[in-house]
């Protein structure tokens, strides 16, 4: 496709965010926060304000001697993913139980695994963390029955007044529950620091669906695609739809539809970031993602980068989602799939006060890149979106990364009439 040499001086960018039920606040504190640490260490400026709407906001930026204004909007379906994870603990026990099943009787997990192991790993480690809680409430409540039905007998009906026998043990079976209950509670109410609970509900999403969408989150995507439609005919220089996580398979859908309908060529860029779509696009019924990665890997409208890092090891790292998932097409282009490395554009200080925290890293490419400028990587969020520069004229000439991975590792491959 034709790349434009005009300077973009007002765009329009729309963030779709992963699974994820925070407010989209967090999203604005974010870029204001890491955007004003990139600005100081790269040495442009960039400010912020409030935007028209209840989830966005302005950036006026003055980037390589070009003065840009940037309109940022998330795309909310936090309301959808918190629904989703109003469950019970029961209910989430259910919910790994059918989820296992449903990665593993489809053979899905041990071909992801073929891919990249951290994002697997990822995925079991709330299901083996589960595990290890009702194990310790278990223990628990057997030791607590235990000793109930010990001190009952002893101190309660050992004078021989009357036969206390069943009496006890059922006392001590009541309270052995009660307390393997309390311990799960417990568990429950201080997920926020292992995560357990969130990433089960995460996995649970697309593996009650068997990869599919559940209606009410396409009623969202289609909303989301009009916002998209009318912003290419809006005047802006650009339109950039960013997708973060499991947002970088909503995009693909909501921009595979554009491009069906007649989407021009030229007005909307697409940047993924961080992408997990292999954990969706590998499961049966997914072929309706199937078909749009199908769409998307050989279009002429939409350019599409796909940036990931080894270093991020809940995302299937340098994993072209197109080709992985068995579904590349003839004349296959996008997405251009690069690196952050976040070994060469994080100083080691940082790197080394980052890397044991999963969850952190996964939302590093929102963040400042505290060894640019001078490093090998031309990923800089910030001056993708809200520099004078296209997507396509950023990266215009870029090759792959030298270790991305196209194996065909997708036992489905229908794709949706």
């Amino acid at each position: 496709m034709t790349v434009q040499a005009r300077p973009v001086q007002r765009r329009k960018v729309f963030y779709i965010p992963g699974y994820d039920p925070f407010h989209p606040r967090r999203y604005r504190e974010l870029y204001r926060k890491e955007g004003a640490a990139q600005a100081a260490l790269s040495g442009y400026r960039i400010a912020q304000t409030k935007g028209a709407g209840p989830y966005s906001w302005n950036v006026e930026a003055e980037i390589d001697g070009a003065e840009v204004h940037t309109e940022m909007e998330v795309l909310v379906w936090s309301d959808i993913v918190s629904g989703s994870m109003d469950a019970s603990i029961p209910a989430t026990y259910a919910q790994l139980a059918r989820t296992a099943w449903t990665y593993i009787a489809s053979g899905a997990l041990f071909r992801l695994m073929r891919l990249r192991k951290g994002p697997v790993i990822a995925a079991l480690y709330p299901v083996i963390f589960l595990i290890l809680q009702a194990i310790v409430a278990v223990a628990v409540g057997a030791g607590v029955a235990a000793l109930g039905v010990w001190a009952l007998e002893r101190f309660v009906f050992g004078y021989g007044l009357f036969d206390g026998y069943w009496t006890a043990r059922a006392a001590g079976l009541g309270a052995g529950l009660l307390a393997a209950w309390a311990v799960l509670r417990t568990f429950k109410r201080h997920d926020n620091k292992v995560f357990a609970y969130y990433l089960m509900h995460d996995y649970a999403f697309s593996a009650r669906w068997r990869g599919a969408n559940p209606p009410e989150l396409e009623r969202r995507m289609d909303a989301f695609g009009a916002g998209i439609a009318e912003a290419a005919t809006a005047g802006w220089d650009e339109v950039l739809v960013v997708g973060h996580s499991s947002g970088a398979h909503l995009g693909v859908s909501i921009l595979a539809d554009l491009v069906r309908a007649g989407l021009p060529a030229g007005r909307v860029s697409f940047l993924s970031l961080g992408h997990v779509v292999p954990m969706v696009s590998f499961l049966p019924d997914a072929n309706r993602l199937r078909r749009d990665l199908h769409v998307m890997g050989a279009q002429d409208v939409v350019p599409w980068v796909d940036v990931t890092a080894p270093g991020d090891g809940c995302a299937f790292a340098l994993c072209d989602p197109v080709a992985v998932s068995g579904v590349a097409p003839e004349g296959h282009r996008w997405p251009l799939v690069i690196s952050a490395a976040f070994t060469q554009t994080l100083r080691p200080e940082t790197w080394a006060a980052l890397r044991r925290r999963y969850f952190r890293l996964h939302f590093q490419y929102l963040c400042a890149f505290d060894a640019l400028p001078g490093t090998p990587s031309d990923y800089d969020y910030f001056r993708i979106t809200a520099g004078p520069e296209r997507l396509a004229e950023r990266f215009a000439g870029r090759s792959h990364s030298p270790s991305r991975l196209t194996l065909p590792a997708n036992r489905y491959t229908s794709q949706a009439a």
